[in-house]
């Protein structure tokens, strides 16, 4: 991807709707998960509005940030994963995302540049985790969860409506918090 993405702008004052249909122009080779049957169509559309809300792009290196970030400041922890891992009706879906990698790239791609990214991507991990116990413990003493919905985003996409009133990206990443760990 040659172009940067606007709704990797951390400030971007691009609506969720608007910073997804940027995301599926930019990535055309993606499965779109509007033409999947229903059961994993949600995971596939929960991961690209996620793209889209954490401001990462489709490189390797905010491919590996992404999930991090999803299990460490959404309601959709690790435990989770690994359980969607074992789900026969939605484990498809992951491996759809998994095989347009290789389609795009091809496999000495995908495990080489897992390899190369990883010494990067550590040391901010490292950092990203720590913001996040901080982040955890800050709300929870104010009294409020601030866990962005991975599968229940349908609301945040209908605040992000300009004609239901329009909140931006960055409304979205105040409200939750997520400025601090975007790049």
């Amino acid at each position: 991807m040659n172009q940067q993405p606007r709704y990797t702008d951390k400030n971007s004052t691009q609506t969720l709707e608007e910073g997804l249909s940027e995301y599926y122009a930019l990535n055309p080779n993606l499965t779109d998960p509007r033409k999947q049957p229903e059961e994993f169509a949600k995971i596939l559309l929960a991961h690209d509005v996620s793209h889209v809300i954490y401001g990462c792009d489709t490189g390797m290196y905010d491919e590996l940030r992404l999930l991090p970030l999803i299990w460490w400041t959404s309601n959709y922890k690790f435990s989770d994963h690994l359980r969607t891992l074992q789900d026969p009706t939605v484990r498809p879906a992951i491996d759809i995302m998994y095989n347009d990698l290789i389609k795009e790239h091809g496999t000495l791609w995908l495990y080489g540049s897992i390899l190369s990214v990883i010494p990067r991507l550590f040391p901010e991990l490292i950092a990203m985790w720590f913001k996040t116990r901080k982040r955890c413990s800050e709300g929870n003493r104010q009294g409020r969860s601030r866990y962005v919905p991975f599968l229940d985003f349908d609301e945040l996409v209908m605040r992000s409506r300009k004609r239901a009133g329009g909140i931006s990206l960055l409304d979205i990443r105040q409200e939750f918090d997520l400025l601090p760990l975007l790049k």
